[in-house]
């Protein structure tokens, strides 16, 4: 029998975010095109930097509103008709407000590119907002924030930005508004924010997917040309950062009767992409305390106490500033249990990390990123987050490169980094942490207060 050699396997070569061509048109709108041969099916994006900052106190929630109207009928089509519209053209069409900007989604097939741009310059140039349409968001974001408040994940989402955040600041108080304000929005409203901050200047635009034969900036001019340039928020935009609580390093605790599980959340103020010593071991540094099922709060949590399915961990950065959260829910029965090894856990990054844990970590987001990038609404999705961010996906690309030469050390300076500027682990278990759990008050308030971690709040809803 003749003996075969065993196949070597190569390492993968280095991979980079597809090529794109930028146009900025005369209007102010930045169109970025990316050529993916073989999708048929194109997606376009739009990344209007409007901020949240931007809405009325007495109105917030309003861009939401504002953003889930669009296409609720337009000055020469009704709602129906707008519908059968998107819906003869092969169009897919989706518009949100979020702390990074307005984004708007639109996805169809190649041989309809053209009438489904038109449409498209319908909803950003002359949206109707009919009164019955704008009522019907207000009742449904009504019932949304009764479901909110009834989600504990949900629930502690909103006490934590409530806790984390300076009362004053926009970010404290949910994206799509508050009961109150919510109800207050009428069409005039929606239609004058509309008028004000839905403009082109400012705008990266995004078309991915296969574009051969297609001239698309002239598709895209002939569409949109006309649309009103108006002023451009960006730099205003990026440059602000959110104010945190001076007293965010406190647990607050929402009551809960019966609960069977406790939400928690837990949270520090982390970088953003701009962060000295670079952003690639930040990544690594959530997947290795919490961003996977082998991580060690899933280790001990999951794997070694059985006190839950899974609870993760992640560096979130915004345009300045971020947050490192952690959230999960837990048996309730291990509630203060829970808190503590988690808490210890979160600051065992102290002691260091060993090249296995950041090996793991490098291999997993480097090597999975050609899979993560391999379809024309991912390249977009990237391509208009980045656009948000004040960024290009060439960031995309010289991260994953740099991702190569993270190590150990690199990591054990992020963390002392991130530690040190957040005040986390200074003087003693908790300290730093914003913890927010959602649970039975009467069952585990004097389990938590007798940690020694800091005073408890205990928050009751109405």
């Amino acid at each position: 029998m003749t003996a075969v050699a065993r196949p070597v396997v190569a390492p993968p070569e280095p991979w980079a975010f597809p090529p794109s061509t930028t146009h900025d048109l005369p209007n102010g709108l930045r169109l970025v095109t990316y050529d993916v041969p073989g999708q048929y099916v194109l997606s376009v994006r739009l990344g209007l930097p409007v901020s949240l900052r931007d809405e009325p106190r007495e109105r917030e929630g309003v861009a939401s509103i504002m953003a889930r109207t669009l296409d609720e009928g337009t000055e020469r089509h009704t709602a129906e008709e707008f519908a059968r519209l998107l819906e003869r053209k092969g169009v897919s069409f989706g518009a949100g407000m979020a702390d990074a900007g307005l984004s708007i989604d639109l996805d169809v097939v190649k041989g309809n590119v053209e009438p489904a741009l038109d449409l498209l310059r319908q909803i950003l140039t002359e949206p109707a907002f009919p009164q019955p349409e704008v009522a019907r968001q207000v009742r449904t974001r009504i019932a949304e924030i009764e479901q909110e408040r009834s989600v504990a994940s949900h629930r502690a989402g909103l006490e934590f930005v409530r806790t984390f955040y300076a009362p004053g600041d926009r970010s404290s108080r949910p994206t799509a508004g508050t009961r109150e304000t919510v109800s207050a929005i009428s069409r005039d409203d929606v239609a004058a924010f509309h008028a004000r901050h839905v403009v082109a200047a400012g705008t990266t635009m995004v078309v991915a997917g296969d574009l051969e034969g297609l001239d698309v900036r002239a598709l895209v001019e002939g569409a949109l040309g006309e649309w009103a340039s108006g002023p451009s928020h960006r730099d205003r935009f990026l440059t602000h950062a959110a104010a945190l609580a001076p007293d965010r390093g406190r647990i607050v605790l929402v009551s809960r009767p019966g609960s069977v599980q406790t939400e928690l959340v837990v949270g520090a103020p982390g970088p953003d992409r701009s962060v000295e010593g670079g952003w690639a071991p930040y990544p690594v540094l959530g997947f290795v305390l919490g961003g996977s099922p082998n991580a060690r709060v899933d280790a001990v949590l999951r794997e070694e106490k059985g006190y839950t399915y899974g609870i993760r961990s992640s560096f979130r950065p915004r345009r300045r500033g971020g947050v490192f959260l952690t959230s999960g829910s837990v048996r309730a029965d291990s509630t203060a249990e829970s808190l503590r090894l988690l808490l210890e856990i979160l600051e065992s990054g102290r002691e260091g990390f060993s090249d296995k844990e950041i090996r793991s970590g490098v291999d997993f987001i480097s090597k999975t990123a050609p899979g993560r990038y391999a379809t024309a609404d991912t390249i977009a999705d990237e391509a208009v987050g980045m656009a948000l961010d004040g960024r290009t996906t060439d960031f995309t690309t010289t991260n994953l490169r740099d991702l190569a030469t993270v190590d150990r050390a690199r990591v054990e300076a992020a963390y002392a980094r991130f530690a040190d500027g957040a005040g986390v682990g200074a003087s003693g278990p908790g300290s730093g942490w914003t913890v927010v759990m959602v649970g039975d008050a009467a069952a585990h308030l004097a389990a938590v207060e007798a940690l020694g971690i800091g005073d408890v709040t205990v928050v009751t809803d109405a």
